[in-house]
């Protein structure tokens, strides 16, 4: 088998090669982290660190694939989404809860929620169902999520605590949510709409969104439970 090797001009393929470093460090560094921080925390930043691990697993497949063929399937995103995105919301949901109690049944719904919106969205985008739908039920459960991190228990649970550092990390982590995650029905939509994009510049676009989509998200959690282990000393 022909060795692959990346090209001084190929910019996408530099974008998988920066993400899967990065990827890599961040999750070397959470892990890590999880011996620097209170038992109570312990948990969202081991998933956190969980994220990015599954993220760098993905880019090295993607960067091979990227190499060998020059494309990148659509179901190739779609399948690190379908695990990294619930993840995510999983990581916020004991992020929140541990300083406070939380319950089950918001487990599950956000949970649920999240993985039917990736998967609603990749059914619309591959052709599985109608474009429209597809997209309007991802977009539904994207606006759910918000819905609760804003206007619902997350929030509301959030406001009621006196832990500066824990609202201050919440701010962050909504609106990773809100604006970086943005990126995923806006490309849906210019996916299956607006004519499309080349497959070079939607993964340099997605390549560099999960800097702060799973690496800031990451670095945020471990930062804040950081400060509180500390504090606590």
């Amino acid at each position: 088998m022909a060795l692959k090797i990346l090209q001084s001009t190929d910019i996408i393929g530099g974008t998988f090669s920066i993400s899967l470093m990065a990827m890599m460090g961040t999750t070397v560094l959470l892990f890590l982290g999880t011996g620097w921080v209170s038992k109570r925390w312990k948990l969202p930043v081991a998933l956190a660190g969980v994220v990015t691990l599954i993220a760098a697993l993905h880019y090295y497949d993607a960067r091979t694939i990227w190499l060998a063929a020059g494309q990148m399937p659509t179901i190739y995103r779609y399948i690190d989404w379908l695990i990294t995105i619930p993840l995510q919301i999983v990581t916020l949901y004991f992020f929140i809860g541990a300083t406070a109690t939380l319950t089950a049944g918001l487990f599950w719904r956000l949970l649920i929620v999240a993985i039917m919106t990736i998967l609603a969205r990749y059914m619309g985008e591959v052709g599985f169902v109608n474009a429209t739908l597809g997209f309007l039920l991802g977009l539904a459960g994207w606006l759910y999520i918000l819905g609760e991190v804003f206007f619902g228990k997350l929030d509301e649970i959030n406001a009621k605590q006196n832990n500066d550092a824990v609202k201050q990390g919440f701010f962050w982590l909504r609106l990773i949510v809100t604006v970086g995650w943005a990126i995923y029905p806006l490309t849906n939509f210019v996916a299956s709409f607006a004519g499309g994009l080349t497959e070079g510049r939607l993964s340099i676009v997605y390549n560099l969104s999960d800097f702060v989509n799973q690496i800031a998200f990451g670095l945020i959690i471990l930062t804040v439970a950081m400060r509180e282990s500390i504090s606590a000393r």
